[in-house]
């Protein structure tokens, strides 16, 4: 089973349980864009992963350690987004590409852009450093 797949279902669980307390099949389809079945599916695997309790017709909800996966993808999320602000991408399509890289990048990387990112809005020399680049940026070079 794909890890990116794992963690979209594992995110779209998340995000519906925060709207309604429990992810019905249906809604974790449209959610995802997939088809019913490939849901079920989906989710009867995750059960076996041990990241969902799943019950046909009342749908899903997260484990603890689904919960987990779910917080560390969205901290992960969150830190692409914002290091991808400061690079001067506009606010819709940061958030399109921290979803995509997300799921390829390493802890390691995500530790070193959080600590860059927490530098750059804190330290004077790093908020230096972004207003040059923010010059050199409108300068096209």
């Amino acid at each position: 089973m794909r890890q990116k797949t794992i963690e979209e279902y594992v995110e779209a669980i998340y995000a519906l349980e925060e709207r309604g307390g429990r992810a019905q099949t249906g809604m974790i389809a449209q959610e995802i864009d997939v088809k019913p079945p490939s849901v079920t599916e989906m989710l009867q695997k995750l059960e076996r992963e041990g990241l969902v309790r799943y019950e046909s017709y009342t749908g899903a909800t997260l484990t603890p350690s689904g919960r987990a996966m779910a917080r560390d993808l969205m901290g992960r999320h969150r830190v692409l987004a914002e290091f991808l602000g400061l690079l001067g991408v506009d606010p819709e399509t940061a958030e399109t590409d921290a979803c995509q890289v997300e799921h390829h990048v390493s802890a390691e990387t995500v530790e070193r852009l959080e600590r860059f990112v927490v530098f750059v809005r804190s330290a004077p020399e790093g908020r230096a450093c972004m207003e040059r680049f923010g010059r050199h940026r409108e300068r096209g070079r």
